[in-house]
C-alpha cells in the first residue's frame, strides 16, 4: 500500500488541512480521498496508470482528488491554475488524460476543451464500499510539467517510490514532526508546494493550511493568528514580506518579528536568493533562511544544514541517499572545476522518465546514470554554491566564463538600483557581452559612473557592457519574463 496514505492511519483525528476557519482531519482526507477513488474506477479493479488531469484551487480538495488518484492506481496530473487555454490543452493532450476534473472557478478557461471526459470535481466521489487496488511504489504517480530551457514543455515522470524517497530525505534532513504547522502559499503543480511543504507535511501527521488568496498582510496575519512556525517561500515573496513589513507601523513590526522569531524553521528555494534579501530577512526575523537546490525531474537534492552555519549564496550539501557531484558534458567527474561545473545527481530520487519522449531521457543522464541538471556551480569548503544555469546565467566571454547571478547580488549592493537581471549578449569579439537591465529608485544612473563601480567591486571583469534602464524595458519585464525574453529585449 501507499506509505504516505498508510501513515495518515496513524493520526486519523488530527487536523490535516486548514482553510480559514475550517480544519479537515486525517480521517477525512482518508475517507473523501476513497470515495473520489471509487468514482474514478467506477466498477474497475485499477486505473493501471491513467493519467488523471485535475484543476481546483489549493486546499483540502486539491488533496482529495490528488490521493483520491493515487488510490485508484491512476497518475496524477495538476494543471496549472494561471495558465491559459492553450497551455492546458497541450498538457491534457500530451499526457492522454483520461478524465479530467475541475471545480466552478476554472470552468470558463476550459470551455473550449470541454468533452465526455471533463468532469466537475465538486460533489465527485462515490461513498458505496468497494475495494481499492494495491497500489506499488515502483509505478507511475505523477506528471510535472517543466520547460527547461529549450524546446515544448516536457511531463516529468516520477514513481510513488521516487516520491517516497524524495519526501523522507527531506522529513530527516529538516526534521520533521506532527508538532509542525506550515503555510502553504505555492503553487500546487510544482515540487516546491507539492512535496517540500503539502506532501512533507502529511507524512509527519502535521497541518497544512492555505489562504484563501495570497496578500502580504494576509500571510502576516496568518502568523500572528494560527500557531505556524514553519514557513517555505521563493526569494520573490520574501522581498514583498520585506517591503510590505517596511510599510507597517512599527508597533505592528514588533509584533510580527516576535512571532517570526518562534519560527521553528524558514526555506527558500526555486530560484537564486540575493544576499541583500536574506540579511534583510534576518533582520526582521532573526532567522537565515535555509536555501535548498533541487528541480521538477530529482525533488530536493542538495540543501544547507538544518543545525550548523548556512552560508549565503551557498545550497549546502547534499541530503541523505542523494548523491552530487560536478562533472564535465562528457560525464567524468571533476574534482576541481575553478570556473565551475555541471551538478550531477543520483539516488531514488531521481525522476523515471520524461514522458513519450525517450530520447529526451536518455540525453537527460550521462553514460554512467548520472542526471545532468544544467546548473553550474563550484563546490567550496564543503560546500555547493550555483553559479547559475548553463545556458542563461553563464556568460561564456573573452575564454571565461562569468556567473550572471554574481553580477546580480553585486549590482543590487548600489543604493540605486533596486533589481536588475543581467544577461550575456552575443559579441563578434567577446563572444558574449555582459547586458545589465535595472529598476532604479529615481530613473537612469550615469553609465561611466556605474562601470566604475562595478569595476571596483569585479575587478576581474574588464568588459564591455550594456545597460537597459526600467523605461526602456517591455512592460513588467523584471521578474516576469525568463533571460531570454530579457536578451531579445537588448536587440
Amino acid at each position: 500500500m501507499l506509505a504516505l496514505v498508510e501513515r495518515a492511519r496513524q493520526h486519523p483525528d488530527r487536523v490535516a488541512i486548514l482553510e480559514g476557519d475550517v480544519a479537515h482531519t486525517y480521517a477525512e482526507l482518508l475517507d473523501r480521498s476513497a470515495a473520489v477513488a471509487r468514482a474514478l474506477l467506477s466498477g474497475r479493479s485499477d486505473l493501471e496508470e491513467d493519467r488523471i488531469a485535475f484543476l481546483v484551487p489549493p486546499g483540502f480538495t486539491y488533496v482529495v482528488l490528488q490521493w483520491g488518484i493515487w488510490r485508484a492506481g491512476g497518475v496524477a496530473v495538476p494543471l496549472c491554475t494561471r495558465h491559459p487555454t492553450p497551455s492546458l490543452d497541450y498538457v491534457i493532450r500530451d499526457t492522454g488524460a483520461a478524465r479530467v476534473l475541475y471545480t466552478a472557478a476554472f470552468a470558463e478557461v476550459l470551455a473550449p476543451l470541454l468533452d465526455d471526459c471533463f468532469v466537475r470535481a465538486e460533489g465527485f466521489g462515490n461513498q458505496e464500499e468497494a475495494p481499492l487496488p494495491d497500489v506499488t511504489a515502483d509505478r507511475r504517480a505523477l506528471i510535472l510539467y517543466t520547460s527547461g530551457t529549450t524546446g515544448k514543455p516536457k511531463g516529468v515522470v516520477t514513481t510513488h517510490a521516487n516520491l517516497e524517497a524524495q519526501i523522507t530525505t527531506l522529513v530527516e534532513a529538516w526534521r520533521w514532526s506532527a508538532d509542525d504547522h506550515i503555510l502553504n502559499i505555492l503553487p500546487l503543480h510544482h515540487v516546491h508546494g507539492i512535496i517540500n511543504v503539502l506532501s512533507c507535511a502529511l507524512w509527519s501527521g502535521a497541518c497544512c493550511e492555505f489562504l484563501p488568496r495570497f496578500g502580504e498582510q494576509a500571510v502576516f496575519d496568518a502568523f500572528l493568528r494560527s500557531g505556524i512556525n514553519v514557513f517555505m517561500a521563493v526569494p520573490t515573496i520574501y522581498y514583498k514580506l520585506i517591503a510590505h513589513y517596511r510599510a507597517l507601523p512599527e508597533a505592528e513590526q514588533q509584533r510580527i518579528s516576535e512571532v517570526l522569531r518562534g519560527f521553528r524553521l524558514m526555506v527558500s528555494g526555486s530560484a537564486a536568493l540575493p544576499v541583500s534579501v536574506l540579511e534583510q530577512w534576518r533582520e526582521i526575523s532573526g532567522h537565515t533562511l535555509l536555501e535548498r537546490y533541487g528541480m521538477t525531474e530529482i525533488g530536493m537534492a542538495i540543501s544547507n544544514p538544518y543545525a550548523g552555519e548556512r552560508r549565503p549564496g551557498y545550497i549546502g550539501q547534499p541530503l541523505p541517499g542523494v548523491s552530487a557531484r560536478l562533472g564535465n558534458h562528457a560525464g567524468s567527474q571533476v574534482k576541481a572545476a575553478q570556473e565551475g561545473e555541471e551538478i550531477q545527481v543520483r539516488g531514488d530520487n531521481v525522476f523515471l522518465e520524461y514522458w513519450g519522449r525517450p530520447e529526451a531521457t536518455a540525453e537527460a543522464f550521462t553514460a554512467d546514470g548520472w542526471f545532468r541538471t544544467g546548473d553550474i556551480a563550484v563546490y567550496h569548503d564543503g560546500s555547493y554554491r550555483i553559479l547559475g544555469r548553463d545556458s542563461v546565467d553563464i556568460i561564456k566571454s573573452g575564454g571565461y566564463k562569468i556567473s550572471a547571478l554574481e553580477i546580480e547580488e553585486v549590482l543590487r549592493t548600489h543604493p540605486r538600483i533596486k533589481e536588475c537581471g543581467v544577461v550575456g549578449l552575443p559579441d563578434p569579439e567577446w563572444g558574449e557581452i555582459i547586458g545589465a537591465s535595472l529598476i532604479t529608485t529615481d530613473g537612469p544612473l550615469d553609465l561611466e559612473a556605474l562601470d566604475g563601480w562595478l569595476r571596483e567591486r569585479l575587478p576581474g571583469y574588464k568588459l564591455p557592457r550594456r545597460y537597459l534602464f526600467q523605461d526602456d524595458l517591455p512592460r513588467n519585464v523584471m521578474g516576469k519574463v525568463t533571460k531570454k525574453e530579457l536578451q531579445r529585449a537588448f536587440a
